[in-house]
């Protein structure tokens, strides 16, 4: 088997990969946290909500994830190489563990050498925005650092997959402004790509960023499986930061789902849990948006209903759309599923849905509305930032409540 078979089988295979996790024979969307409590009651109560899929470092966190029903990805030095003893005897400890769906990549990877701020704080660089300014020295420090660090992940890589006996997939999490030059000299032997995106500050509040760099890496990933890693923290609490604390609302933290999955994403995974400890309320939003999403399973895991039609008619003088409106319309079975994000600051009076087929009624989940659907299409209204989600019946809503209203911080 020569090098470039090798590659180019590897590349074939993460192209086709789906970005599920597997319960079975059943795809299962993944619904992520980086946190994996200390408390096995805690780490039940996470996976009873509908969290999926946690972070597990060693063995007995395989074990402990798994008592709870939960799967896990374990993170990989994979930069080392494939001499490297360490990464060699991380792989081989856990590579039989029932538990373990993915493999992560080193977190950032392409971050830490061309834009990261510790560069500027130690001294590498002379100016904190030198890799915006895409100076000399930044430029010949990255591609150093690239070529030093580029052919080693690429060369683990294909060493994993010959390695492991399940050919599990190998994720790489990007900041949401990595590199685009560099990521593409490893991207095409990873099977997920994707980014995580923090965009709720005390002075700045930007939930649909992550509609925006969802589609960024579905660009860079060449269309390769997209997973968002979405804000699980408030700013203001994590070490050395100066802000006020803010935490995002159940509305931001729905909008941002709903959003990452409707622009594409096949997963959304919670960061900063373990790293600044949440108010307990703002947990139990986060805890209510992974029901929300556990209960739509067989819709998120289901193909978009191609001949589903989205038209925007308002009045231009007031509401003419910006962003616009985002639709997703899935079917699982007989049931149907209608979700629309209302991507601008300014409220659509008539947003029309058609191609529904012989649909006659649909209900607006954790809501009142009814749609009457005449002709294969209904007429809806949202507000500025609204989320709606139809579906055919309401069993489809999570009986949890708690932690919906939750207003931030």
């Amino acid at each position: 088997m020569t090098a470039g078979w090798l590659i180019g089988f590897l590349a074939a295979a993460a192209a086709a990969y789906d970005g599920f996790i597997r319960q079975g024979e059943r795809a299962l969307f993944p619904i992520g946290s980086y946190e994996l409590p200390r408390d096995d009651a805690e780490l039940r109560a996470m996976a009873q909500t509908g969290f999926n899929l946690v972070r597990c470092r060693n063995r007995i966190e395989l074990d402990r994830a798994q008592a709870a029903g939960l799967q896990c990805w374990t993170p990989l030095p994979l930069q080392l190489g494939p001499g490297d003893d360490r990464l060699r005897q991380a792989v081989a400890s856990v590579k039989d563990h029932p538990a373990l769906a993915v493999w992560e990549g080193p977190d950032e990877i392409v971050w830490n050498f061309t834009a990261f701020s510790g560069l500027f704080r130690n001294g590498t660089y002379a100016m904190p925005d030198e890799w915006w300014r895409q100076t000399p020295r930044a430029i010949e420090f990255s591609e150093r650092r690239a070529a030093e660090i580029l052919p080693k992940l690429r060369a683990a890589i294909e060493w994993l997959r010959q390695e492991d006996p399940h050919r599990r997939p190998v994720w790489i999490n990007e900041a949401a402004r990595s590199d685009l030059k560099f990521i593409r000299r490893y991207v095409d032997l990873v099977q997920i790509t994707g980014c995580d995106i923090y965009p709720i500050h005390a002075h700045r509040r930007e939930p649909l960023a992550v509609a925006d760099y969802t589609e960024r890496y579905k660009r860079v990933g060449r269309g390769r499986p997209v997973w968002m890693v979405l804000q699980g923290f408030a700013w203001g609490e994590l070490p050395g930061q100066r802000e006020a604390v803010a935490y995002p609302s159940f509305a931001e933290t729905r909008l941002m789902a709903w959003a990452a999955i409707a622009h594409g994403a096949r997963a959304v995974l919670y960061w900063g849990m373990d790293a600044a400890p949440p108010a307990a309320a703002f947990r139990e939003s986060l805890y209510a948006m992974a029901a929300e999403l556990a209960a739509l399973q067989p819709f998120l895991t289901a193909s978009d209903v191609p001949e589903a039609r989205l038209e925007v008619i308002d009045s231009e003088a007031f509401d003419r759309p910006a962003r616009g409106v985002r639709m997703m319309v899935r079917r699982a079975g007989a049931e149907w599923l209608v979700v629309l994000v209302n991507e601008d600051d300014r409220p659509h009076m008539g947003v029309v849905i058609g191609g529904l087929g012989d649909l006659k009624r649909l209900e607006l989940l954790y809501g009142v509305e009814v749609a009457d659907v005449e002709n294969g299409e209904f007429v809806t209204r949202l507000m500025p930032f609204e989320v709606k989600i139809f579906a055919t019946s309401r069993r489809w809503e999570t009986p949890r409540r708690e932690g919906r209203a939750y207003p931030g911080q």
